[in-house]
């Protein structure tokens, strides 16, 4: 039966009748609590809501419990009198019945009942004697209770028990109870009763009263009532007192966000409009003195950022000229240098070397003017990414061999489709590779690509010096070098790396680089497999395999792990600069 019930119960809740309500509960809990983490006003208002409700039903409790209490003692003092009177009248009644079997004591007992009972002015004080003997068995009800015979069977029912035997040992006692005496519902009586002294009866008669406390109860009544609508009130005045007060003060604060936000979107113009001359007027008018300075600054260097990329074009552009003249008698006095003498012949090697290094920086300072300048366009197309690292890879064969290391390069026997640019991409995997052969100290550079269904990667690995903890968030930037000091294989123009990471950024992908002292560097270059989406992972890890495993602390030697995009220490789309050797970034 117990599972038939619990079936039904969790069949209903099951219903589409029954989930709608619940859905409307969970989606009302989602939004108190988004506006309890977003709101502070809310917050406010809240907390002072609950600690007022608190404190009123505190207070209210005490007061009630209070007011209740003295009701009650009155009412106790004055039935207790009242008792004591009726108690006093009925042992005078009652003297000169000598023996409990006495007739006089079957009248007399009536008759001091109707005294008792006309005593009381009201008329609801219900009065009863009751033998604990069988010596007025032989009465009705009616003739020892007044005004009704009821009154008599509330004394002698099971509720008052304890009552009859306190009595019955020759105590006076008092009960509350719930009786209906007169026939006209439920009512709350307190309940005396006191033993009769009289001679003849002795202990054997009880006098009870039943005192109503309607007044008490209405008054008590009326009392919780004003209680609760009073502490309602002032509960519903609190919250609106400390909505308004919040109000003034986190509505600056408000302003002051969107301010800040529109600060920060570019609309260096926003000011807050300052009142009076309190602490908000003070914040707003620190904030307008905070938010000039920054534009100024801001304007002063978006003017000197514009000069320099002028500058840097201007002069790129210009030394074209020059430049193509010394080209045209440098190959001229090149082609001619065997006629020569051998420190002539030599110079004129050096300064055909000179004029490529030359050339290939102004090449590069073109592209960054571009980038800066935001004209780069990226013009993919679908391409076969194998070829492109081959080709990158041979075409550094040379520098290779001159620096006493072997490129190995291992990629996939199948072709790997991409969407990108093939002539930004090549010119990113010879800046990685040149760079690792610039480092690798004549051991072994490893080229590695790889792919899945949304990313492909390459990694290229060196065992060289490796980078110093700090470095790997400077290895992107313009015209940076690990160690000025050291002898240049290669005589790269210091930007390669930060052309590399503009060229991932336009293809939405990520350049990051891992590195340690001693153990060598890794640069892992990934890209979407189809243009313009979202890189969530790599199909290659950031850290290689044969890495020193990390620490938790970092001292000196610790491997550093970058991920760069738009600047050497924020990922493109999301990747991770703490990536030691996760795939996902």
């Amino acid at each position: 039966m117990v599972r038939l019930v619990l079936a039904g119960l969790l069949a209903g809740w099951r219903s589409p009748l029954a989930r709608v309500p619940l859905r409307h509960a969970v989606r009302l809990w989602h939004r108190g609590r988004r506006a309890w983490r977003r709101s502070l006003q809310v917050r406010i208002v809240s907390i002072t809501l609950v600690l007022s409700l608190l404190v009123v039903g505190v207070f209210g409790f005490v007061v009630a419990s209070a007011i209740t209490g003295g009701l009650l003692d009155a009412r106790v003092r004055s039935a207790s009198k009242t008792v004591d009177q009726g108690a006093a009248y009925a042992a005078s009644q009652l003297k000169g019945v000598t023996q409990p079997g006495d007739p006089a004591l079957l009248t007399t007992v009536p008759a001091v009942v109707v005294a008792l009972g006309n005593a009381e002015q009201s008329g609801q004080v219900q009065v009863i004697i009751r033998a604990s003997d069988s010596s007025l068995s032989s009465l009705p009800a009616q003739s020892l209770a007044w005004p009704k015979a009821d009154a008599y069977n509330v004394v002698t029912s099971g509720r008052l028990a304890d009552l009859r035997r306190q009595v019955g040992r020759g105590k006076m006692a008092r009960q509350y109870a719930t009786a209906n005496p007169d026939g006209n519902g439920e009512r709350r009586y307190l309940v005396f009763g006191t033993p009769i002294n009289s001679s003849g009866a002795g202990g054997q008669l009880e006098l009870y009263y039943l005192f109503p406390l309607d007044n008490e109860v209405a008054t008590v009544d009326l009392v919780r009532t004003t209680l609760i609508a009073t502490g309602a009130a002032l509960v519903v005045l609190l919250a609106m007192v400390a909505a308004l007060v919040t109000r003034l003060v986190v509505r600056p604060v408000r302003i002051a966000a969107r301010t800040a936000q529109r600060l920060s979107a570019g609309l260096l113009d926003q000011r807050m409009e300052v009142r009076g001359e309190d602490d908000l007027a003070r914040l707003a008018a620190s904030f307008n003195q905070m938010a000039g300075n920054l534009q100024r600054q801001i304007v002063r260097l978006e003017e000197m950022s514009r000069l320099q990329r002028r500058f840097t074009s201007d002069v790129s552009h210009e030394l074209r000229t020059p430049l193509t003249t010394v080209r045209m008698a440098a190959d001229l006095i090149f082609s001619a240098r065997e006629d020569f003498e051998p420190a002539v012949a030599r110079s004129a090697e050096l300064l055909q070397a000179e004029l490529d290094r030359f050339e290939g920086l102004l090449t590069d300072l073109l592209e960054i003017s571009r980038f800066d300048a935001g004209f780069a366009m990226l013009d993919a197309e679908a391409t076969d990414l194998v070829p492109v690292v081959r080709r990158a890879a041979d075409g550094l064969t040379s520098v290779a061999e001159r620096a006493g290391c072997a490129v190995d390069v291992s990629v996939p026997g199948a072709p790997v489709i991409v969407e990108i640019d093939p002539r930004r991409i090549e010119r990113v995997l010879r800046n990685l590779i040149g760079n690792a052969i610039e480092h690798s100290e004549g051991k072994p550079v490893r080229v590695t690509l790889a792919a899945d269904d949304s990313a492909v990667a390459v990694t290229v690995r060196d065992h060289g010096v490796g980078l110093r903890p700090g470095e790997e968030k400077l290895v992107f930037n313009r015209f940076w070098r690990a160690d000025p000091s050291r002898a240049r294989q290669t005589g790269g123009s210091g930007l390669g790396l930060s052309i590399s990471l503009e060229d991932a950024r336009l293809h939405g992908g990520w350049l990051e680089a891992w590195g340690a002292p001693g153990q060598g560097a890794q640069f892992r270059l990934t890209l979407p497999v189809r243009a313009g989406e979202r890189l969530v992972s790599s199909p290659l890890a950031l850290v290689p395999a044969d890495a020193p495993p990390a620490r938790s602390a970092e001292p000196a030697g610790t491997p550093a792990v970058v991920g760069v995009a738009a600047s050497a220490a924020t990922p493109v789309a999301g990747g991770d600069p703490g990536d030691e050797g996760r795939v996902t970034p």
